[in-house]
């Protein structure tokens, strides 16, 4: 370990603190340093002395700090001195910690090594009730820890501050728009969102918000990582996808291997849509009632020999009588030829519930022997061919399908690409099987 001395004329305060936080008593005292075990806890504990600038909350009237910043940035350590902080400053306060999983909020935000527990000073230690999930600080302020998984949590408690852990992990927005709208005791509710960035929906929401403050930062910004573990990854991973995003905290358009590319989604929207010979409405019928959607999306085949999605009708939380007036409204509007359901959530319901809500519908049920994106893949192929093409944009479909990747993955704002399904469903049955006699019909007319 080189000596402080050394260290204060090579690399100022940070290398000091380094040198102070890491050494050992016995350490000091050979390099006959005279900190004692109570300036040391000092140290410790003056985090607005050793973090480094991205670490400490920006000025101004925010309500939204996010905080989107490669790993071994300090996000972390950053969130437990925040709310640290603002529990010691409102003694009063009611403070939620949100996590991806329970598990993640539980090991990482408040038992981890940087967690609320590890950041408390010698002199205002907390109470930790893993049973109950709360938090007790020493001024009163109370913390409790939930789930981004169960959204349903968020929905009626109230608080006056809050910190959101690794939001690009979590799926849906649900968790958020619950805790946001129970965001409002006291006079300024704020919210730290501490993440490396994902390509996800809920992620590019928050980051446009109005009154959010966005801090961008690197791994290597954090000048107290070995030098040596950043040497390393940096020769591993920079300048790669990964690098940038886990590296250098860049939010990266595409997920990696996706099959829709943005630019490809980009680029096959139709200036116009020919006559259509035959249209067909693909449906993905959920497996529940609970927050679960229904894809409803129809596609047509032009007198060209292209197709062309031409709605996306898709509901959500409907009931099965529901989704299936859904359907038939939507066959009804495009003049569907046929609809093609996916029979594995429900087998011959699915099609008794749609003849029952239109008794001339014609429905053929189709059974997913291979995985969404196996399904997908061919259907993507059509859209890299120049085949298929969107007659207007298609904003939740488009996402959907932006999510899913070649790797077999799905990186999208749902839990399941139920309109991305649905979609291939209607594509398939158009341009990859053979079809019967077709008519003419306009589109739009």
């Amino acid at each position: 370990m080189t000596e402080p001395a050394e260290e204060a004329g090579d690399g100022g305060l940070y290398r000091v603190v380094r040198w102070m936080l890491a050494s050992d008593a016995r350490e000091r005292e050979r390099a006959a340093d005279p900190v004692g075990d109570g300036l040391l806890q000092t140290v410790r504990e003056a985090w607005e002395v050793w973090a480094h600038e991205g670490q400490l909350p920006p000025p101004g009237d925010w309500t939204v700090w996010l905080m989107q910043a490669g790993r071994g940035f300090g996000k972390t350590r950053a969130g437990a001195e925040w709310v640290s902080a603002m529990a010691r400053a409102h003694p009063d306060a009611r403070i939620a910690l949100v996590g991806a999983t329970i598990e993640d909020a539980r090991k990482v935000m408040v038992e981890g090594p940087s967690g609320v527990i590890a950041v408390a000073r010698a002199a205002e230690p907390v109470v930790w009730r893993p049973t109950s999930g709360e938090v007790r600080f020493a001024s009163g302020a109370v913390a409790q820890v939930y789930s981004a998984a169960a959204p349903e949590k968020l929905r009626g408690p109230e608080h006056h501050l809050a910190w959101a852990d690794e939001l690009a992990k979590w799926r849906g927005v649900a968790a958020w728009d619950n805790l946001m709208m129970g965001l409002r005791l006291g006079d300024r509710p704020r919210v730290l969102v501490t993440t490396t960035p994902r390509p996800t929906a809920l992620m590019r929401r928050v980051a446009a918000l109005p009154g959010t403050h966005v801090t961008r930062g690197r791994t290597r910004d954090n000048p107290h990582l070995p030098d040596a573990f950043v040497a390393a990854v940096a020769a591993t991973y920079g300048g790669t996808r990964l690098g940038r995003q886990e590296l250098d905290g860049e939010m990266i358009g595409d997920v990696a291997g996706a099959l829709w590319p943005r630019a490809l989604i980009e680029r096959q929207r139709a200036a116009r849509v020919p006559a259509l010979v035959r249209v067909v409405v693909g449906v993905d019928p959920p497996a529940g009632v609970e927050g679960d959607a229904c894809g409803i999306v129809a596609a047509g085949l032009g007198d060209d020999g292209h197709g062309y999605v031409i709605e996306d009708a898709s509901v959500v939380g409907a009931t099965p009588e529901g989704w299936a007036r859904a359907v038939a409204a939507c066959s009804a509007r495009v003049a569907a030829d046929r609809v093609v359901a996916e029979a594995n959530q429900g087998g011959a319901m699915v099609k008794s519930v749609l003849q029952a809500a239109e008794a001339a519908l014609p429905v053929r049920l189709v059974h997913a022997t291979r995985g969404k994106v196996a399904r997908a893949e061919p259907v993507a192929a059509l859209y890299e061919a120049g085949r298929v093409w969107h007659a207007r944009p298609f904003p939740q479909l488009e996402d959907e399908l932006a999510g899913l990747s070649a790797g077999g993955g799905y990186d999208g704002p749902t839990r399941s690409p139920d309109r991305a399904d649905a979609c291939v469903w209607a594509l398939t049955a158009l341009m990859l099987e053979r079809q019967g006699e077709a008519r003419v019909r306009s589109f739009g007319g």
